[in-house]
């Protein structure tokens, strides 16, 4: 503070409407959570009030009185201690009166009224202190009680604070937009679980001996067809490659299975892309350079053609990618990237009959799929690193342009280089061709493409912490994770800094640089809730696995949905938006999980995980006529047709029934599974048992089962990582203290 004190108008003036009421400006930034509620003026509020203050890390509040009559009193600046704040109050007389307790930078303020209605507003932490875990469940009880008791004062409040929806009855539902065509898909398959268990459990048997159908196939053809046995290397590499970027992004909301479909689809995209290509070397002329194809064709057609299945996507699941959080962007895109990697690798391995040397995949690499010259040290990333870096850079601007500035929209052009002049690069090096001065220098600038796996992981970092900035700002809609949040010390540190730190920026300093220094205050408070948004959703996992699989398959669907609700309220920005699942679905899950609540724990998936992974592989040389193996997805399908084509009958349909099994594996069996097998249920009824048995251990549900199989052997303490989500301390379903 100034050494001069602050007038009580001054202070009122930048937080209040009026005596009674917050100002919407200022709830509005930083999208401060408000919860209304009825508490009697006790010495209980103000503990309360000296909690929330200790849950942000300050220990001086700043206290006036909210009445005209008093607008030109000073501003007490007091401890944050119970005694303090009720001594200042006492001195005011005994007749009671609206007060006003704001902390120092103005981020979160009490209003208490002289009735029993006080309205709290800030971070979620210091809200927390006064309406407990669930500030939505909060916010709804106080706007029911505005609707019971048809009191004038507290139904203005409900409807101006958005607890109450105004209008009549018939307006309280939900006035968002209808389902998309993902969703009612997702609808019908929800009601035939509830509605006919025993055909879902017929169905779901039937994929997985179709999955185990296809691994039978696909080893067939491996040994019957050494070029089959080139490509599974390179599938199993793609596929580690989407788990390695799937296990850190701690914010994505869709499932893996849906990354494999769209990885499908990836694949796909090859045959138009390379006809685009063939198209366009057509209209060139003969006269055109050889090198021309596989750099100036290749590399703009390939870029934007590997972006097709997500507008796929966007076009089957429309509402779902409104509440897509920036990490499911780059996600998806590493998805499709992959799908066209094992396209145009796999055709080029077929018909090699191994994997090209210069291709590197394994268990230890990292993002496997890229390609290195010795002799000139270029590197290219691979379809999936590019794909990635673009698909998630437009991630960010989706998600963030709203609250990040204009700064988030150099990001698309810069990935867009990045993967290009990568791209262009490496295939320019393989023909023997002198790149442009320019693209020279900014291939330098990345380190000759070495460096471009690194900066995706950066991305990566970013747009999860970015997300999870984001969906804390969504606490006044979004539903609690169960249990309480960890590492309550470091975010009231962080807090606490940023409040401290902010009250010393001037606010007359030039615009740039006052945003500057609030960003970088902001930082730490971004990483430390960040870090403890990331433990809290490993502390359920644990706590759930440790109750059986049934709990921990739960779990995960609910950290996915409650992450989509998140992004969703975030990029609606106060529009009408498609909330699905519906909160009640998410809520039911959620006291399922409470650590106070337990559920049921189900028996232990009866199968066992096998880890499979591809070692690296030897050099066999060259393919013969190409310059390498170029990023050029014409010369791979030209070279796949003429392999297929010089196979004898017999050959030709093992191929066929490898890409078929191939697309089965990609496509089927990926998904959390709903209701896993139990074993105690197994000697009573095996038949049904097996069904269910056979319809959990699809091969891509064994790492489900393996994980749920190391929960169940868990000591007993990992149960009591999560503790019990705190109560509000002054706020009780009857209003009362």
């Amino acid at each position: 503070m100034d050494v001069q004190p602050m007038l009580t108008r001054d202070l009122v003036l930048r937080v209040c409407a009026n005596s009674t009421e917050f100002d919407e400006g200022w709830t509005a930034a930083e999208s401060k959570a408000v919860v209304p509620f009825l508490a009697p003026r006790d010495t209980a509020l103000i503990d309360a009030v000296v909690a929330a203050a200790a849950d942000v890390g300050v220990n001086r509040l700043l206290i006036c009185r909210t009445r005209a009559e008093f607008a030109y009193e000073p501003v007490t600046d007091a401890p944050a201690n119970t005694a303090g704040i009720v001594d200042v109050i006492r001195g005011w007389g005994d007749e009671p009166t609206d007060v006003l307790i704001v902390v120092e930078d103005l981020s979160a303020a009490v209003i208490i009224t002289a009735e029993e209605l006080t309205v709290a507003a800030g971070p979620d932490d210091f809200v927390r202190a006064f309406a407990g875990a669930d500030i939505p469940e909060a916010r709804a009880e106080f706007g029911e009680q505005a609707r019971l008791g048809r009191d004038p004062e507290l139904l203005r409040a409900a409807q101006r604070y958005g607890c109450l929806e105004i209008g009549g009855r018939h307006a309280r539902g939900s006035r968002g937009p209808g389902p998309d065509l993902a969703e009612r898909l997702a609808e019908r398959a929800h009601a035939l679980r509830e509605g006919s268990p025993g055909a879902v459990r017929a169905l779901r048997a039937a994929r997985g001996a179709a999955g185990w159908l296809a691994v039978a196939v696909l080893a067939a053809a491996a040994v019957a067809l050494p070029g089959v046995g080139a490509v599974v290397p390179v599938a199993l590499g793609m596929l580690w490659l989407l788990i390695q970027l799937a296990l850190p992004a701690r914010s994505r909301t869709v499932g893996f299975a849906t990354l494999l479909r769209v990885a499908a689809l990836g694949a796909i995209a090859v045959w138009p892309v390379a006809f685009a290509e063939q198209t366009v070397l057509g209209l060139l002329g003969p006269g055109a350079p050889d090198w021309t194809g596989p750099t100036y064709v290749a590399v703009p057609l390939e870029e934007a053609g590997k972006l097709a299945p997500l507008l796929l996507v966007w076009l089957f699941a429309r509402r779902r990618v409104k509440r897509m959080s920036a990490a499911d962007h780059l996600l998806l895109g590493a998805a499709a990237g992959a799908g066209f990697h094992l396209a145009e690798r796999g055709l080029l391995a077929a018909a090699s009959g191994a994997v090209p040397g210069t291709t590197h995949y394994g268990l230890f690499t990292l993002l496997p799929g890229w390609s290195a010259v010795p002799a000139t040290g270029t590197v290219f990333a691979g379809h999936a690193v590019t794909t990635a870096l673009i698909a998630g850079a437009f991630g960010v601007v989706a998600v963030g342009r709203r609250h990040h500035g204009l700064w988030v929209w150099a990001l698309p052009p810069l990935a867009v280089a990045v993967a290009a002049v990568d791209h262009m690069h490496y295939n320019a090096d393989l023909a023997d061709v002198d790149l442009a001065p320019a693209t020279a220098f900014f291939a330098a600038l990345t380190g000759n493409g070495s460096l471009t796996r690194w900066l995706l992981l950066l991305l990566l970092a970013g747009a999860v912490l970015m997300d999870h900035r984001l969906a804390r700002l969504t606490a006044e809609t979004t539903p609690p994770l169960p249990g309480a949040e960890p590492l309550a010390g470091l975010r009231r540190a962080a807090l606490g800094r940023a409040v401290r730190a902010r009250v010393r920026v001037p606010g007359d300093i030039a615009p740039v640089f006052r945003r500057a220094a609030l960003a970088w205050i902001r930082l730490p408070v971004t990483l430390a809730c960040g870090l403890s948004a990331m433990v809290h959703e490993l502390a359920v996992q644990v706590a759930a696995a440790r109750r059986g699989p049934a709990a921990l398959f739960a779990a995960w669907r609910l950290l996915r949905w409650r992450r989509a609700h998140a992004m969703g309220a975030v990029r609606a920005n106060g529009r009408p938006w498609r909330r699905h699942p519906a909160r009640e679905r998410l809520e039911a899950t959620r006291l399922l999980l409470e650590p106070a609540r337990p559920g049921t724990v189900a028996g232990a998936v009866g199968t066992a995980a096998a880890l499979v992974a591809a070692a690296p592989l030897a050099d066999p040389g060259r393919l013969p006529g190409l310059p390498g193996e170029p990023g050029y997805a014409l010369a791979a399908l030209q070279t796949g047709m003429a392999w297929f084509g010089g196979l004898p009958a017999g050959s030709q349909a093992w191929a066929a029934a490898a890409g078929a099994a191939l697309l089965v594996l990609a496509t089927t069996g990926w998904s959390v599974p709903w209701s896993p097998p139990d074993v105690r249920a197994l000697l009573r009824r095996p038949g049904a048992e097996a069904v269910v048995l056979l319809g959990a251990a699809a091969p891509g549900q064994l790492g489900y089962g393996a994980l749920a199989l190391i929960g169940t052997v868990l000591p007993a303490s990992a149960g009591r990582v999560l503790k019990p989500s705190p109560a509000g301390r002054v706020r009780s379903p009857s209003g009362a203290a």
